[in-house]
Order: C-alpha cells, then structure tokens, then sequence
C-alpha cells in the first residue's frame, strides 16, 4: 500500500539526504520509521507525499506513482505533517470545510465525520475560534482530524504524537490500530521509541539517508536478546537523540 523504490535525495549542495531507500508497507501493517536527527525521516516522507520530488526512485502509494498520477495518489493517503502552523487565520471549522472541500467530500458526509473527529479529540467546543487562538497541541489536533476527514486507506504521519496531551495521543494511537485491524497500512516517524515499541509490526531504523536495519522487534532483539528497541536503537545508530 506503501512503497518506497529506491528513494535517492541529493540537494543541490551536494549533500545525499536518502541513499537508496526501500521498503514496503503492506495492509494491516503499523511501521515506525525511526532514527536520529538528520537521518532523512523527514525527506523520505516529502519523497512518498509528493512535497519533494527524488533525484531517482519512484513512491507508489496504493498502486499510484506519485510522480505520474499525483492526484490519485494523494487522495488514498492521509499527510500529518511535522509542523501544524498553517492557515492560522481561519477557525477550525473554516480549515475543515477547505480541506473538505479539496476532496470533493459530500456536506453530510463531512459534518458526520467532522462531529465524530472533534468530538474523539475533544476539539468540538472550539472549532469556530480562530486556529491562531488554538495552542500547538490544538493545532496538532485539528491537522490530525484534517488528514482523516476523507478517511483514506494509507497514512503517512510525520512525528503525529508531537503536542499532544496523553488523552489525544492515546486516541490517535486506538485510532492507528483501529485503521490497521481494518486492512489499512499506516507509516509513521517517531522519536518515541516506546510508541514504536508498542504500535508497530516493523520497524524501520534510518542512519545517514540509509535503512540500517528493518523488521519486527522479535527479528531486531535475536541479535540483541534482551534489549529495548531504545537500546538496540543506540547500539545501530550510536546515538541517543531520536529525533527528527
């Protein structure tokens, strides 16, 4: 549902931020995607959402280059990007209708989901307050809602957890399992290792624009018995910073 070929990035500095990238989210799977900052979490996932085009390698997101059919592509995944300051100006409700409105979504099919969203993260007292007035974790809250209002079968969620109070992350991450139960395949970088430890089937460890190593944490600890995925985290990357 989700795969990266190949996925090279080489800016126009010089610098490689991706060397190569390959994997493949399948349905019913939840997959971190993890490593220190700098690491090239972030440019992998502009490559896949079609923010960043590659230097070379394609991403094809639920049978959709997202080079050659971009629209169809972008309609079958859901985007939480790392930052959540974006049109500001606008209500919560004003920035629902629009993102509504860019996926052509039906009034009774939106107010439906936009009800049960708000009211899932504690957003629905709130939504005709401008977003400038919204803290960073209400903002999250609301570009988490915005990303699943057309309810796609992909998500691509950079650092989603970010800002958000325990009720709302725990919510969000019912929600991921919810939609992996269902069929769907989730990607989602984090630098909370012990949500990565708890959420997901795979793991992805990314060092220097490469994937050092993948797979389920039972496949990660045979070489490391005993150990965290923090630990074994350090260990690959020797580094402890987890970030972005």
């Amino acid at each position: 549902m989700i795969e990266a070929k190949s996925l090279t990035m080489i800016y126009g500095n010089g610098h490689k931020a991706t060397d190569d990238i390959s994997f493949n989210i399948k349905a019913g799977e939840i997959v971190g995607f993890a490593g220190p900052n700098g690491a090239g979490k972030t440019t992998v996932i502009k490559m896949l959402t079609g923010i960043l085009k590659p230097t070379s390698g394609t991403a094809v997101i639920n049978g959709f280059d997202i080079d050659k059919e971009p629209i169809k592509a972008k309609k079958s995944f859901a985007y939480i990007a790392d930052n959540p300051d974006v049109l500001i100006q606008l209500t919560g409700l004003e920035f629902l209708n629009f993102i509504a409105d860019m996926y052509e979504i039906s009034e009774s099919i939106r107010k439906d989901k936009i009800g049960k969203l708000s009211e899932r993260f504690g957003m629905s007292d709130v939504l005709n307050t401008q977003m400038r007035e919204y803290s960073h974790g209400m903002r999250q809250k609301l570009m988490v809602i915005s990303a699943l209002i057309h309810d796609p079968p992909a998500w691509i969620l950079d650092e989603p957890m970010t800002g958000l109070d325990p009720s709302a992350a725990y919510e969000l991450k019912q929600m991921m399992r919810e939609h992996a139960e269902a069929g769907n395949a989730v990607l989602f970088s984090t630098h909370v290792l012990e949500v990565a430890e708890q959420l997901c089937n795979r793991i992805l460890i990314i060092n220097n624009g490469k994937i050092i190593r993948e797979g389920t944490l039972d496949y990660l600890r045979l070489d490391n018995p005993g150990m965290s995925l923090e630990e074994i985290f350090v260990k690959l990357t020797g580094k402890h910073d987890t970030g972005i």
